[in-house]
């Protein structure tokens, strides 16, 4: 089994230092992630059911690049004034374990490009080689030039930061042109910004997948995890060294990911899901559930990961494979389920 960590989860949002680079220039306040009072509406034609990038239009345009490296993208929910994109990769390091990245992307009514994040992986924050690698192709795809300017701002942004003698500020730089505001930080990578669309309401709904933290608080304790619901948001399972936290939005589960160990040994499972879950998903809605628990019990037996819609709904493994002796091997398993509203 993998010891215990502690994880940076994609969705947390953080506070961005109000400090300039020499010779660059950044607004007073920086913006809010995500921006405020976007998700303080009620449902406006929700639907959180995920779907694939159809061909063509700006979606296409601008997740194509990623997708060609290897990302997979999806449009993770839609309402009556826009639609949300998330496009995701997992980098692998010498151990095996994996860093994830995420991009994400909001479309008005009319397809265009309103909003866009790209923030650093989770536990290599302030690489911007990476937020530039994906924002950049992603960028110009839609919008000549612009990838240009963010190879160029970046690699200021870092002459400047490399001569810097405070450390005790977040460094961030911003800039403009006729298409968009952008944001840089070395905290949250590069927040872009369209001028000339927006969108008043952004899509929030998650009800197609998943049901609310109350509900299944009760089933978590039961497989041994460690909750104290509310406010607690992650729960911990000392006894299989794995973790339960979800994304919210009041009550109700946007995101969920944990971590479980799979021990395999002669084409027998030895360590089923049901010891973590003994009451199965539960803080899935009743429509999802039996697909996505065959898929994750598909991964468990393979040791392999996965990333795709099951049902509707996103659905991401990441197997880091343990020492392999004939038909026998461990496997430690990071399973992500929905995608967390934009912007958070």
């Amino acid at each position: 089994m993998r010891r215990s960590r502690t994880l940076a989860a994609p969705w947390l949002g953080l506070t961005l230092g109000a400090v300039a680079l020499t010779g660059c220039t950044a607004p007073a306040e920086p913006p809010a992630l995500p921006p405020a009072g976007v998700y303080e509406h009620d449902a406006a034609g929700e639907s959180s059911t995920a779907e694939p990038i159809a061909p063509g239009g700006t979606a296409a345009a601008v997740t194509g690049p990623l997708t060609d490296a290897g990302w997979f993208c999806a449009q993770v929910r839609a309402n009556a004034d826009g639609r949300a994109l998330w496009c995701r990769v997992g980098h692998r390091d010498a151990t095996d374990a994996v860093a994830p990245q995420v991009a994400q992307f909001l479309l008005d009514r009319d397809d265009r490009l309103a909003w866009a994040w790209f923030p650093p992986p989770d536990t290599a924050p302030g690489d911007d080689d990476l937020v530039t690698a994906a924002a950049a192709p992603a960028l110009s795809a839609i919008w000549p030039g612009a990838g240009d300017r963010i190879r160029q701002e970046t690699d200021d942004f870092e002459r400047d930061r490399a001569q810097r003698r405070d450390t005790t500020e977040v460094p961030r730089t911003a800039w403009q042109d006729a298409r968009a505001d952008y944001l840089l930080s070395a905290v949250d990578g590069l927040v872009v910004t369209a001028r000339d669309t927006s969108v008043r309401r952004w899509p929030s709904g998650a009800e197609h997948y998943a049901t609310t933290m109350s509900s299944a608080v009760d089933d978590l304790r039961a497989g041994g995890y460690d909750c104290a619901y509310p406010p607690q948001q992650s729960c911990n399972r000392v006894q299989s060294n794995g973790y339960f936290q979800v994304s919210l939005r009041g009550d109700q589960i946007v995101s969920a990911q944990f971590g479980i160990g799979s021990w395999i040994e002669a084409g027998r499972q030895l360590h089923p899901l049901s010891e973590e879950f003994p009451h199965g998903l539960t803080f899935l809605s009743e429509e999802v559930r039996r697909a996505v628990t065959d898929r994750i019990e598909d991964c468990r037996r393979s040791g392999t990961g996965f990333a795709g819609i099951v049902n509707g709904t996103v659905v991401i493994v990441d197997a880091s494979q343990g020492p392999v002796d004939g038909a026998d091997h461990v496997s430690y398993l990071d399973v992500q389920i929905g995608a967390p509203l934009a912007g958070t």
